[in-house]
């Protein structure tokens, strides 16, 4: 069936060209996460883009920043035989559907566009199977970002930190500016997120051997105790009220000077921007203390369900659309992230957008672009979600660190 419906989509490619695809196909249903404002605004740029070629949108949100519960959503559709015709998904997630034989098979488009050659290699470590593309990468975020209140920093002297003690001095001064030093939303993804980071700044080595390698004694060693212990003394700078609080809710404390900082991916941005914020002016966007010179990414990417072959052609024009260098670029922008292909220019981005880029090919260059643990794209779910729990716990002081690293070391190989 596979090849058939491959048949099909590669012949009314090649047989009528783009535009007439596009007319024939009647339209796309999208299950996705992106419900904030930024979020919302960025995918509405790719609604207008199929629009434009006759492609009418069935749109279907999930909120929820993980995607945890689009993935529920999901499930109960794809059991139902009624899958989307897309999803919005990052790494392992994808790669998991793509062995249960869920996904379709992109290659026309892929190949006729040359794909292979401007998507980076560890992008397509989840866009390909058996050799196979199965999915669109939209852009590439990477995680160990700081977002800095621009006025609060100024009162603090005006020097981002560079490393951890800076880094404490910093919040402490926010205490005393009579803000919430850390605006953080207490969900088990978002508590990852900084652990992320906190344990990347202990060293790429560290990082790589716990969270991609999981090597046992990396996950049991001093070293890991040293890093529940910062995230202990980070949550006692954090406000009462963070319990449940989604991100983006976070992120408007900064904006609004009701916090200092937020230690969040590079999707942040785009609700600074979407409140008028200008990077430099507004808000100081740094990488988090320790770790300049090294990326943790994700990448959103839309995974192509199996559907019949009268939807294949949208599917391929939306597969099409969003590898776009124009999309890729008008997206990410808007987004906050930067381009899924290697040659789009950075002229449109601003400073963040500009230094995200340059980090990304930096880090690409020099080994140390590796894949997000909290994000799904250094483990498998099973594992990511083992460390979620464990994570989460200590933050809220339900764990010592002591008890913490043991637990972490048995959740991880019970999860393998």
């Amino acid at each position: 069936m596979r090849k058939l419906m491959t048949s099909v989509a590669a012949a009314a490619l090649l047989m009528t060209g783009t535009v007439t695809v596009a007319h024939a196909a009647e339209s796309v249903e999208v299950l996705h996460w992106w419900t904030s404002g930024g979020e919302a605004a960025a995918l509405e740029v790719l609604k207008k883009d199929l629009e434009s070629k006759g492609i009418s949108w069935v749109d279907m949100p999930v909120a929820g920043g993980g995607g945890t519960e689009a993935m529920t959503v999901l499930r109960a559709r794809v059991t139902g035989g009624n899958p989307p015709t897309a999803v919005q998904m990052l790494g392992f997630d994808i790669l998991d559907w793509a062995k249960e034989g869920s996904l379709g098979n992109l290659d026309a488009v892929a190949n006729k566009e040359g794909w292979d050659n401007v998507v980076p290699t560890a992008l397509q470590k989840f866009s390909k199977y058996d050799g196979h593309w199965i999915a669109a990468p939209v852009n590439v975020h990477s995680t160990n970002w700081v977002w800095i209140n621009k006025e609060a920093l100024d009162k603090a002297g005006g020097k981002a930190p560079a490393n951890w003690d800076e880094l404490i001095v910093l919040l402490d001064n926010f205490k005393k500016q009579g803000i919430t030093p850390i605006a953080h939303g207490g969900q088990p993804w978002q508590d990852a997120t900084i652990f992320d980071a906190v344990v990347l700044s202990l060293g790429n080595d560290f990082y790589k051997k716990a969270f991609i390698d999981l090597d046992p004694d990396t996950l049991g060693s001093p070293k890991m105790k040293e890093a529940f212990d910062r995230m202990t003394k980070l949550r006692s700078y954090v406000d009462d009220n963070f319990s449940g609080r989604d991100w983006n809710l976070a992120s408007g404390m900064v904006i609004e000077n009701k916090a200092g900082l937020q230690f969040m991916g590079d999707w942040a941005k785009g609700e600074f921007l979407k409140a008028k914020k200008v990077p430099g002016k507004d808000f100081v966007c740094i990488r988090f203390p320790g770790t300049q010179g090294s990326v943790t990414f994700n990448s959103d990417q839309f995974a192509m369900f199996k559907v019949s072959a009268d939807k294949i052609p949208a599917q391929m024009q939306m597969a099409s659309s969003i590898e776009s260098p124009t999309f890729q670029s008008a997206f990410n922008v808007v987004k906050g992230s930067v381009p899924a292909r290697t040659d789009v220019p950075d002229t449109a981005f601003d400073d963040c957008g500009k230094k995200a880029i340059k980090d990304l090919a930096e880090a690409n260059k020099n080994g140390t672009l590796m894949g997000s643990m909290a994000h799904g794209h250094a483990n498998p779910a099973a594992v990511k979600n083992a460390i979620y729990d464990v994570v989460t716990r200590e933050f809220n002081g339900d764990l010592s660190s002591d008890d913490a690293v043991k637990e972490l070391a048995s959740a991880v190989a019970a999860a393998k």
